[in-house]
């Protein structure tokens, strides 16, 4: 008898043991669990590249306002040195009639001074033929009468008065016409001048808008860049979420399959057990075990919450005044008379003169008035040395439309940080090229 129980609990055990460990079952948990493994992984990818993306987004957005910030500043730059071009313009249309004026001044002044002339030469002659040119003793010895005395006396005075004022109203008209000449000359230089001036400037607002096409065609390009990158990110949450959703619905399935097959498991042990129950009479069976070993459930994946936004470093502290200016590189443009207010140096909007004055005021140096700094003052400010000798600091200065046109600060090497009219605040090498050739040798030590 115990021999038959034994035998019905082991075949029991058996029947139980051989539902629970179904290949079937084994092989779909495995490859749940593998595929489970490698959605994370793509998970895990897929959020690297989001991340990475979402990165260079945000990069390409700061370039975008950067130049859009710059584009705003060339357009400033455009419009006052247009404002500055035309009133060069209208100055040298009224010097130019300043000049035609001058010139009929000097003709009748001209044609006066031939009048004196015939006046004097006149006079000359009527006195030589007269006896006007007699010495004045002669004058009264010759007279017959104290009358006669006195009507020579008188004449001879008069005469006398009467050429002396026609010789002074001579040299006055002699000393104006000098000096209206001078006047002339002087107006003619700064008529040239300012017509080089408005030459140069015509060039370099050619450049600045040549510059600035070329920057709104590279915003162009980046913003379609962005949109294409902004299209890939779509792309890519949309796979993602697609890949989420396949993973919970497989991990639903799975872990309705697993409570179907242990339910189902209990069921058969239970059937087993009643069977073997009736077939040993009475005797007492064996709990069912219960299957165990496909329980394992999913776990969810964890979000990573490590991440931490990256932070921009602190702006360097400008230690000297050859590096104070390099925040300006790429972030300023050339305004003929700009940075003399603190809303063009705000917008960074700069002359060569001005750019100087506002670099050394960065490291405690006052070059003077701001509202009339200019490459006159400056060459003044210091002390000038043999551009054998220059150091990092020296002021240098070019020839460009006028002597001593141009200026900027020495940072070794070559070359020199300035307000260029082409590219705003930018580092050139004065050792070749363009400004080799304007470099007129004068350095000056502050």
């Amino acid at each position: 008898m115990k021999k038959k129980m034994l035998l019905l609990n082991t075949t029991v055990l058996l029947g139980l043991g051989a539902v629970l460990s179904t290949p079937a079952y084994a092989s779909t948990i495995q490859d749940m669990e593998s595929q489970k493994s490698q959605i994370q992984n793509q998970r895990q990818d897929v959020q690297s590249n989001i991340k990475a993306a979402s990165d260079e987004l945000t990069r390409l957005q700061a370039e975008q306002d950067q130049m859009k910030a710059q584009l705003e500043r060339l357009t400033i730059a455009e419009e006052e040195n247009n404002k500055k071009a035309q009133k060069t313009e209208a100055d040298i249309k009224e010097t130019s009639k300043q000049v035609e004026q001058l010139e009929k001044e000097i003709k009748l002044l001209q044609e006066k001074l031939e009048k004196r002339n015939d006046i004097l030469k006149d006079r000359a002659r009527s006195l030589q033929e007269s006896g006007g040119n007699v010495e004045y003793l002669q004058v009264l010895l010759g007279s017959s009468s104290f009358g006669d005395f006195v009507d020579r006396a008188l004449a001879v005075s008069t005469i006398v008065d009467a050429d002396r004022g026609i010789l002074k109203e001579t040299k006055n008209m002699q000393d104006e016409l000098k000096t209206k000449q001078a006047d002339v000359k002087s107006k003619l230089a700064s008529l040239e001048d300012m017509k080089a001036e408005l030459d140069e400037m015509t060039v370099q607002l050619a450049a600045q808008k040549k510059q600035k096409d070329a920057l709104a065609k590279e915003l162009k390009d980046k913003e379609a860049k962005n949109e294409e990158l902004k299209a890939s990110l779509q792309s890519k949450d949309s796979s993602l979420a697609n890949e989420q959703s396949t993973l919970e619905q497989n991990i639903k399935d799975q872990k309705a399959a697993e409570e179907a097959a242990r339910k189902a498991a209990e069921q058969a042990a239970k059937e087993a057990a009643k069977k073997a129950a009736e077939q040993a009479q009475k005797a007492v069976a064996a709990p069912a075990e219960k299957a165990d070993s496909s329980s394992a459930k999913a776990e969810a994946p964890k979000a990573s919450s490590n991440d931490v936004a990256p932070t921009s470093a602190p702006a360097p502290k400008a230690s000297n005044v050859v590096t104070v200016g390099n925040r300006w590189i790429g972030n300023s443009a050339y305004v003929f008379g700009g940075g003399r207010s603190q809303s063009d140096i705000s917008h960074g909007l700069f002359d060569c003169s001005s750019f100087v004055h506002w670099a050394y005021s960065q490291v405690g140096v006052n070059l003077g008035p701001l509202g009339s700094v200019s490459t006159e003052t400056l060459k003044h400010a210091g002390t000038q040395v043999s551009s054998s000798q220059m150091q990092p600091g020296d002021l240098v200065f070019f020839d460009t439309y006028k002597k001593d046109g141009h200026v900027g600060i020495y940072v070794g090497g070559g070359k020199f940080i300035g307000a260029q009219s082409s590219t705003g605040v930018a580092i050139a090498n004065m050792s070749s090229g363009y400004w080799k050739q304007k470099f007129n040798g004068r350095v000056v030590r502050i």
